[in-house]
């Protein structure tokens, strides 16, 4: 009796183990390859529990069917067809779409897949900046290079199973002797700016101090005749005036006059004049003498 109880337990032991190696779970994140004797028999995308023969007849080997990304470890030097290097950081976003090709071309190890993906993307980055300068590979068409290395990636990596779902360019730098030349002719170029500033600056100025200094000249020759011609107005109204009143008195005016110019002979003590006192500049002192 013991002997047929443990003669059933082996035999449920044996057909559990063989039902469990029967079965095969697919993750929605995988893609299962079941083999028979090592010959590829089907593909499995649908997730959940599927059958296959016991582990000695078939096996299961999983493919990651997410997006992944390879980042460029080592920054790529890249020369541009004026022959100036840049330094270019990239990435590259793929997935497999058909695992048997990916299989038979990399085996099971994403390893040689990112080597492959690596290598590739370093010829497309060559083939796309080696055509153009440096301005259009930064600023003028980088749309367009990431454009043309997605379309270069999608074709060359379609034989393998694998879609390329996006190439970016994270980085774009000059190599230092670039950089040192860059900068260099930016300095230049901003210094003749500078200069272009200043020579028009000073011709400005020259224009508005001539255009200031003549308007002044105008202003002051404007001011002159016209105080000439008031002057000359008020000396004539004098001359008028003193006249009509001399005319009145003509030895009032001769007095007047005397004293006039006695009075600026002798403004100060120390004045000395050299005349004959007979003469008629000093003809009213005689006069005032007789009287």
């Amino acid at each position: 009796m013991n002997k047929k109880l443990l003669a059933l337990l082996l035999l449920i032991i044996v057909a559990v183990f063989v039902m469990v190696s029967c079965l095969f779970t697919v993750p929605e994140t995988r893609y299962a390859l079941v083999f028979k004797f090592g010959q590829w028999q089907r593909t499995v995308s649908e997730p959940g529990l599927h059958w296959k023969l016991p582990t000695p007849f078939e096996n299961v080997v999983y493919l990651d069917r997410r997006i992944q990304t390879i980042e460029s470890r080592d920054t790529e030097r890249i020369q541009t067809s004026e022959k100036k290097n840049l330094i270019i950081d990239s990435y590259i976003k793929w997935r497999i779409v058909d695992p048997l090709k990916y299989y038979t071309s990399f085996g099971s190890s994403d390893y040689s897949a990112q080597s492959r993906l690596g290598a590739l993307i370093r010829d497309a980055l060559n083939a796309s900046v080696n055509t153009r300068t440096v301005r259009a590979v930064i600023a003028q068409e980088r749309d367009v290079v990431m454009a043309e290395i997605l379309k270069t990636m999608e074709e060359r990596a379609r034989p393998f199973g694998i879609q390329v779902v996006d190439v970016r360019l994270k980085r774009i730098e000059f190599s230092a002797e670039v950089s040192d030349s860059v900068y260099a002719r930016m300095r230049a170029e901003r210094k003749q700016e500078a200069n272009n500033l200043r020579a028009t600056g000073y011709a400005e100025s020259e224009k508005i101090r001539a255009e200031a200094d003549r308007k002044v000249q105008e202003i002051l020759a404007e001011a002159t005749a016209k105080s000439q011609e008031i002057r000359g107005q008020g000396d004539a109204t004098a001359a008028s005036i003193y006249a009509n009143a001399y005319n009145k008195d003509l030895e009032f005016f001769k007095l007047y006059r005397s004293l006039e110019a006695y009075k600026e002979s002798f403004k100060q003590p120390n004045d000395m004049i050299v005349v004959d006192p007979e003469s008629e500049f000093f003809n009213f002192f005689h006069q005032s003498q007789s009287k």
